[in-house]
């Protein structure tokens, strides 16, 4: 392909190629255009590059790179480093071992991927909060380059050896402030990358103590931690904020937050890897609700390919460092106080896996409101976002709503009712704060103005907003999002990289 490609380019003129990537045959079309001649769109990229990881300086595109912070206000008591180790041997230079650690015990909870070939360090952080009933975590280590997964026994013993190099670094510290309670290990685990292949376990468990010895608390420690998850990502994704509390506002708390992904995005948990960390005094039976929440509305409402990852998990610890009365429970007026700051945190946080989609020129809002049930809302949403067709007419800037309502239509596992199709309309809103463009109304197509069609589709961001009309009853109130992107010719093309 590559050497017919080239030919095509010697004849007609000299266009940008990467040659990690292979041209389908509508992408040599676009090349050509429709009479055979150079198109206009020849002189821009037809591949977009990925590297390894986001490399340490000057590799995030220009594009991307208002969505890496320059600052932040980061969780007391927590540091963190990013160290190279070179889990992928073409990997020379860049942060490829991530370590979060906190100086006092905390309370911790994750969510797990569904999909039934779960990676070794799924299971084994499993474990670890199970056997510590969610409290007394102290840190959690991360390595991109190799997923760890469908790897057996040896592959569940690597990731125990990776958590547990880590305890012998806590607790053999003369700084920490508590000395191990017991054998069980206090590292979650996380890796991501390639299936099917073994860490090098050796090299890793090397140079835990180099990242133990470079934790810090600094904005580009945490920046550093953030690019060392990264694999086909174009940028690092971290985020940070501060809060108050209804019991204690001359108390400011502080929440940040770390995830990476790019492509396997579709979770029935989490996004491909996450991290939330708060210095707010959280108990451990209320994490795990608060999370599973947050998470139901964020990573659990985003789409890139419709993949669910072996690895999936997203983890929270709190450690109460900045003091304030304990929260128990979620009906509190502390409970519902951070129920709506750690979602809304985790849907910005998990937006930006969608923005750093694989091949993605669009980041598409789904809204479905007016229906019966939240679940039902979330559902139609879901389907939407999941679907190739809608995607791809998204790409080719077509507003075709059809695709759209098709969509709804075969949305499944619904309860009876949310769907009926002369209360159901659908609209575009543009993200200038314009008027919504009506395509369908309560079951009647709309005359549509094409030309105000296709310059909403010009943009970046859109919302597609889907009315249910209160479903059968026409009483349903409930809403639910989804966060997708598009389907553009980079999205179906190979990454050789990944394999190699």
């Amino acid at each position: 392909m590559e050497s017919v490609v080239r030919g095509l380019i010697s004849k007609f003129g000299t266009v940008d190629f990467n040659p990690r990537c292979a041209l389908s045959k509508v992408g040599i079309e676009r090349l050509l255009g429709s009479k055979g001649s150079r198109s206009a769109s020849a002189s821009k990229p037809l591949c977009q590059a990925r590297t390894y990881s986001a490399p340490v300086a000057g590799a995030v595109p220009a594009s991307k790179q208002r969505y890496v912070p320059t600052s932040g206000t980061y969780p007391k008591g927590f540091l963190a480093s990013g160290t190279h180790v070179g889990v992928k041997p073409t990997n020379t230079q860049f942060p490829d071992l991530a370590l979060l650690v906190s100086d006092l015990p905390c309370s911790g909870a994750a969510v797990f991927t569904k999909n039934k070939f779960q990676a070794a360090p799924v299971t084994v952080s499993r474990q670890v909060l199970e056997q510590r009933s969610g409290e007394d975590i102290r840190a959690i280590v991360i390595n991109s380059g190799c997923a760890n997964a469908v790897t057996g026994k040896g592959g569940l013993e690597d990731a125990s050896a990776m958590g547990h190099a880590v305890d012998d670094c806590l607790y053999s510290s003369v700084s920490t402030t508590r000395k191990r309670s017991s054998d069980l290990s206090s590292t979650l685990v996380m890796s991501t990358g390639v299936i099917g292949q073994r860490l090098p376990i050796s090299k890793i468990i090397s140079a835990v103590p180099t990242a133990y010895s470079a934790l810090a608390s600094a904005h580009t420690d945490w920046l550093s931690a953030a690019r060392a998850i990264c694999t086909t990502d174009t940028f690092p994704k971290l985020l940070s904020r501060t809060f108050t509390l209804p019991s204690s506002p001359h108390l400011t708390y502080s929440l940040a937050g770390m995830t990476k992904g790019a492509g396997m995005i579709h979770p029935n948990m989490a996004t491909l890897l996450g991290m939330l960390f708060t210095d707010a005094p959280v108990a451990a039976g209320t994490l795990k609700p608060l999370l599973t929440y947050a998470v139901d509305r964020s990573f659990n409402a985003i789409s890139v390919d419709g993949d669910t990852s072996t690895n999936d998990t997203l983890a929270i610890l709190a450690n109460g460092a900045a003091g304030g009365n304990s929260i128990t429970s979620l009906d509190s007026p502390d409970g519902q106080a951070l129920i709506g700051i750690v979602t809304e945190f985790s849907q910005q946080l998990s937006q930006l896996v969608v923005r750093d989609g694989e091949g993605a020129t669009k980041f598409v809002r789904v809204r479905v409101v007016n229906s019966p049930s939240f679940d039902d809302a979330k559902k139609v949403a879901s389907t939407i976002a999941r679907s190739p067709l809608v995607k791809t007419a998204l790409y080719g800037k077509d507003a075709n709503w059809g695709r759209i309502l098709c969509a709804v239509g075969y949305a499944s596992d619904l309860n009876p009712g949310p769907v009926v199709p002369e209360k159901t309309s659908v609209s575009f809103v543009p993200t200038d704060g314009s008027k919504a463009l009506q395509l369908l109304v309560k079951g009647e197509p709309e005359i549509v103005d094409e030309k105000r069609a296709g310059k909403i589709l010009e943009e970046e961001d859109l919302e597609i907003l889907v009315d249910l009309g209160g479903g059968d009853g026409g009483e349903g109130k409930q809403e639910a999002s989804y966060w997708f992107c598009d389907f553009s010719h980079v999205s179906v093309l190979p990454l050789s990289e990944a394999n190699s």
